[in-house]
């Protein structure tokens, strides 16, 4: 069985990466895959005067539950086996991470995520990945 580690936020690209996943258990891989969203932490100490840590940690299970349904259904449907993976932090040092403490055998990732100005030519979160990561990167554009 392979692990593949697949983050995601809910952007085309990440829907690409996850039919390619799919592709891959339709030609016999088996993975099991860790289905990850990495929130962006707030960490502005004006806004944080204004908002409880519950509002924070509330907002965090939205964005989540947003980006990770369409995915999760893709793979339901596909009978890919799955765990969700949530976390906060700095996106690409949150899946290098991940993927060394998890023994991830590979991560699949979109090119290019929601961002915008950070994801010009190639997403700065894949290109930090690909520094990062100890373990191969696909990439699907």
């Amino acid at each position: 069985m392979k692990t593949i580690l697949l983050p995601v936020d809910g952007s085309p690209c990440a829907e690409r990466a996850t039919q390619y996943v799919i592709a891959l258990a339709r030609e016999g891989v088996d993975p099991e895959v860790h289905l990850m969203y990495v929130g962006v932490p707030i960490e502005s100490a004006y806004l944080r005067r204004f908002v409880t840590q519950e509002m924070i940690d509330g907002f965090h299970r939205e964005e989540a539950d947003a980006a990770l349904r369409s995915t999760a259904a893709l793979l339901d449907a596909a009978g890919v086996r799955y765990r969700r993976v949530v976390e906060v932090g700095h996106p690409a040092e949150a899946i290098a991470r991940h993927a060394t403490q998890h023994g991830c055998d590979s991560i699949v990732m979109g090119t290019r995520g929601m961002g915008s100005v950070g994801n010009l030519v190639l997403g700065s979160i894949a290109t930090r990945v690909l520094h990062l990561a100890g373990v191969p990167v696909t990439l699907v554009k």
